[in-house]
């Protein structure tokens, strides 16, 4: 199976391979956010080594002085004494300058990384094309975002800390345990052999039950998101309580999740906990018969039982370090697949300027399909002349709006050209194409801010004059003056809220000021009721003026406006002619327009 991008993503069965391309995927993502920190992290790394050799350094110290400074002082010397207190002391403060400089080092750094990976995930997110956005939900994009980041966040803040630092102080404590005492080194060194089975037992289990944790709680976000963007729908049919039901299933298998990584540690931490007290106990067993036999003087044992405490210490760190890097693994290989995903529809490598379009529109050849198994417009051709209004009617899947995202280039074709003025949409300059070609459809969203904010996203640099003009011209001046601060009303807060049709007004308005040479209202009129529609048929003649348009429509009320019908089924064209036409016929538009008007009476 394929675990290219997010495919497979709530799987957790994953094969040796499988894991080993996500493993490598999430390590070239780390890798390219440390890169440009190259520097930041050697001299991070440089400060965190000498913090801990300087840490370490304190039981030999007390070794020394009890095996060699205190007899020096009880026969009148006591110089070595003075310099073993003094160097602990430098040990002591120069450790601790290091760890603060170290903790906020790190912490630049992480912050850093997590700046960066942050935007990548939305900046990614918003080039994807749309048929990922359709598929992949935006809960879980969400998820991402969110518990995946802060995943990582943790991982970053404390958990590389601990890892490090650990690290080397075993390694620093084992190198000074040999160097004070070979015998004891040796004991610590079998108590590793116990140590590395059960560290390596716990890596294995935990990176299964860790991915269990990321997908449960992905599902648990998904739903909630789900919920409160549905939450009209929610209350309207009265789902709350299989929602619950649900919810407490998903609660359920997230808290199962948990219980089996909790289940972990109460072995590993115990497991770590019975290895570093026997090795202790063996220590100081062995050391204490050498001691007594005057081959191991007393302040070396004491230091090797100080090292030997010490050296486990990290090792219960580092349990709690691979709790927080299996949790943030798991993160890192979801938001990894998520940046790994490329658009279907890409930008042109060489792009072709079209500043002054005129909106003629061709599909040629054109044929497409969502996926192999069903094609929805087999073999198309088409022209739209430019300034012509063209209505498209039919039955639902007849192809309607697919043609519709095809001209604003939400996907490409499978076969076949759709081109602007002769140039192929799949080599015109992006900003030429989103400048030419403006789509109203039937979800008109409004974002955080005021109603002239909304209306300027057609035209960021609008001035307060063609805002106003703009909504004249669709009939959304008078609601928008009637509204508490009018034109500086916030549409998200209370007093602001505006009805569905009023939205659509908005999206009018929005659409006029971005003044466009191909304008496509798929099913833009849906949303307003009879008297707000009737208001905005004379804003839709001046909106549809001197401009390529293309009306998706089922009232018929809005296709009467169009120069030109054209009748779609099964992703052909059946009929093509002015409403006149078609009305006086006896073809599917004629039977359409029929049951509209008996629909009237």
């Amino acid at each position: 199976m394929s675990v290219m991008g997010t495919s497979g993503e709530e799987r957790n069965d994953y094969t040796k391979e499988e894991s080993r391309q996500i493993r490598q995927r999430s390590l070239r993502l780390l890798g390219s956010l440390i890169a440009p920190l190259r520097g930041r992290v050697i001299l991070t790394m440089v400060v965190v080594v000498v913090s801990t050799a300087a840490q370490v350094a304190g039981p030999a110290l007390i070794a020394f002085g009890i095996d060699r400074a205190l007899p020096a002082l009880i026969d009148g010397n006591a110089l070595p004494l003075g310099l073993t207190v003094g160097a602990y002391l430098l040990t002591g403060i120069a450790g601790a300058t290091m760890i603060a400089w170290y903790t906020v080092l790190s912490a630049r750094v992480s912050q850093a990384i997590l700046f960066d990976l942050r935007k990548r995930v939305f900046l990614h997110t918003q080039r994807l094309s749309l048929e990922f956005h359709e598929s992949y939900t935006s809960g879980r994009i969400i998820a991402r975002q969110t518990s995946d980041l802060d995943a990582i966040r943790e991982l970053l803040d404390s958990g590389i800390n601990q890892l490090v630092q650990g690290a080397l102080y075993m390694g620093f404590i084992a190198i000074a345990m040999f160097s004070l005492d070979w015998v004891s080194g040796v004991i610590l060194f079998c108590a590793l052999v116990p140590l590395a089975f059960l560290t390596r037992w716990f890596q294995l289990r935990s990176q299964l039950h860790f991915r269990e944790t990321r997908t449960t709680s992905a599902k648990l976000i998904v739903h909630f998101v789900e919920t409160m963007t549905g939450i009209r729908a929610v209350k309207a049919f009265r789902k709350e309580e299989r929602n619950k039901e649900q919810f407490g299933g998903l609660v359920e298998n997230y808290r199962d999740a948990n219980a089996r990584v909790i289940q972990l540690f109460g072995i590993f931490d115990p497991g770590l906990v019975l290895i570093g007290n026997v090795a202790l106990a063996m220590i100081l067993l062995v050391g204490g018969l050498r001691v007594s036999q005057g081959d191991l003087a007393i302040g070396a044992l004491l230091g090797a039982l100080l090292y030997a405490r010490q050296f486990f210490a990290p090792a219960q760190e580092m349990a709690m370090f691979y709790n927080s890097y299996q949790s943030a693994a798991a993160a890192l290989e979801k938001i990894s697949g998520v940046l790994e995903e490329r658009p279907t529809v890409a930008d042109p490598t060489t792009p072709i300027d079209l500043r002054k379009a005129k909106g003629t529109v061709l599909f040629d050849g054109v044929e497409f399909a969502y996926n192999s198994d069903k094609v929805i417009l087999p073999k198309f051709d088409l022209e739209l002349p430019a300034g012509q209004t063209i209505a498209m009617v039919g039955t639902t899947g007849a192809g309607k709006s697919t043609l519709a995202k095809l001209i604003s280039r939400f996907y490409d074709p499978s076969q076949g050209t759709v081109s602007l003025d002769g140039v192929d949409l799949r080599k015109l300059h992006p900003k030429d194409l989103r400048r030419a070609i403006v789509m109203v459809t039937q979800e008109a969203y409004l974002f955080s801010g005021n109603v002239a904010d909304n209306i300027a996203l057609g035209k960021p640099d609008a001035t307060r004059d063609e805002i106003i003009a703009a909504a004249k011209a669709v009939g959304a001046h008078e609601f928008i003056e009637a509204l508490p601060n009018g034109y500086d009303t916030d549409v998200n807060k209370r007093g602001g809220r505006v009805s569905a049709g009023q939205r659509q007004l908005l999206s009018f308005a929005r659409a006029f000021i971005a003044d466009p040479v191909v304008l496509i209202l798929d099913e833009a009129t849906a949303s307003l009721d009879i008297p707000s529609e009737r208001l905005v048929q004379a804003g839709l003649q001046t909106l549809l003026a001197d401009r390529t348009a293309v009306i998706i429509a089922h009232r018929l009320s809005t296709v009467a406006i169009a120069d030109r019908v054209l009748v779609m089924e099964h992703g052909r064209v059946i009929e093509d002619g002015t409403p006149q036409d078609l009305i006086s016929g006896s073809g599917k538009f004629a039977q359409l327009h029929a049951a509209w008007r008996n629909s009237l009476v």
